[in-house]
């Protein structure tokens, strides 16, 4: 299959912008760019989807530009319920930063990174009105879906307005930096029609573009978000472990449809894991080789591994080889209990509510239900104290099969 095929086949093209489109992408070498706005100092796993495709047509051959939207940022993409929460330029400009070391990492350096801010600052207002406002017709703004969900709750002007500065980066990227083609979401149609009418209309020229459906599970829920908390590319925010739990437990009819969006590896690579997927499903290959690639991708080989480790002992009980930062990826949801002073075993797991009495805690003692570090515990006159500490820091209390408590020196 042609490359343009083959993004059709991994469910990578839902709007499409350019009858000869598939040419450009199969048989030339253009420059593309993806824009995102800093509304936090880290992107997270829904924006890498738009990334790995970017990669992707990077690796083909075409040119990207990474667009972070330091002028775009200060105002904020519409939603469909309510405007976002206005955040400061010290705030934006620390986002902006984050979010260049990211995308420079997951490209190796090799995509450029430009900010819009910088062709918009000390740009009259009435230059705009004249230079971009002039060509787009306010019933054709009107049209675009997000605006007109929102008309009935109210859209302020910024808001509004907020898709002519779109579509002047894609006229400025064209002019400047022979730009031309727009890669986004799906969600971002809206905005990519206006850039492509402005170069229309003042340049009289053809660009083109296409969008990416927004990848969800099978319940309709946006792709990397756990219990309502988005899963960061921000290993200090997300950890490995983290990243390596939710991939490994996604759902078994999407993982494959996940394979061919996340991941670089071959069509025939694929359907072989689709096949073993079908055969032995517990085995959860597929799984495992998302995870592998995505963590790999984004936090290198040994952070996957690390996180294969942790996964894979606490699943046996057997932590005695943790470290201190094994513990604080393990058990992130976990509040530490406080202590300073060393106890006997008995009475810290009261003191602790491990348990709800002595009597309760020397019975789960003698049934060899209580372990500590990894060890099982049968001695009920054991003294805990900081040199059992993992790295001096924290003690790993497990009561039966599950249930963990963290005690931190």
């Amino acid at each position: 299959m042609t490359f343009f095929e083959e993004l059709q086949w991994r469910g990578l093209i839902k709007d499409v912008a350019g009858d000869d489109i598939a040419d450009k992408l199969n048989k030339e070498k253009i420059t593309f760019y993806w824009g995102t706005d800093p509304t936090a100092d880290s992107l997270h796993l829904g924006h890498y989807s738009s990334l790995v495709t970017a990669k992707r047509l990077a690796l083909q051959g075409h040119h990207p530009i990474l667009l972070c939207g330091g002028a775009t940022g200060l105002i904020g993409d519409p939603r469909p319920t309510a405007e976002r929460e206005i955040i400061s330029k010290e705030q934006l400009n620390k986002n902006l930063l984050g979010i260049k070391a990211q995308v420079e990492k997951i490209f190796d350096g090799k995509a450029l990174v430009v900010n819009n801010y910088d062709w918009f600052k000390g740009y009259e207002f009435t230059d705009v009105l004249r230079d971009v406002g002039k060509y787009i017709n306010i019933n054709y703004m009107l049209d675009k879906d997000i605006i007109r969900r929102r008309l009935e709750t109210g859209i302020t002007f910024a808001e509004f307005a907020y898709t002519l500065i779109q579509g002047y980066d894609f006229l400025w990227l064209y002019q400047n930096k022979n730009c031309i083609m727009q890669v986004e979401g799906s969600d971002q149609w809206g905005n990519i029609t206006t850039g492509l009418d402005l170069i229309k209309k003042k340049l009289g020229k053809d660009a083109y573009a296409f969008t990416m459906p927004l990848v969800l599970d099978k319940y309709g829920n946006k792709f990397g978000k756990s219990e309502g908390n988005a899963l960061w590319l921000d290993k200090n925010k997300t950890s490995s472990y983290e990243l390596y739990q939710y991939l490994i437990n996604v759902d078994d009819e999407m993982v494959i449809d996940y394979l061919k969006i996340f991941t670089f590896l071959s069509v025939e690579e694929i359907l072989e894991l689709e096949k073993k997927h079908k055969e032995n499903p517990h085995l959860r290959e597929a799984h495992k080789t998302l995870a592998h690639e995505i963590i790999r991708d984004l936090h290198g080989e040994d952070a996957y591994l690390e996180a294969v480790k942790i996964s894979e002992s606490l699943f046996s009980g057997d932590i005695k080889n943790f470290t201190s930062t094994d513990v604080e990826q393990a058990f992130k949801g976990i509040d530490a209990i406080k202590v300073n002073d060393e106890k006997n075993i008995v009475d810290l797991l009261v003191e602790a509510s491990i348990c709800s009495s002595k009597r309760e805690a020397r019975e789960f003692i003698n049934n060899g239900s209580i372990s500590v570090n990894g060890e099982k515990i049968n001695d009920l006159e054991l003294i805990i104290n900081k040199n059992l500490a993992i790295d001096n820091k924290y003690i790993v209390i497990r009561r039966g099969k599950k249930k963990y408590f963290i005690l931190k020196y």
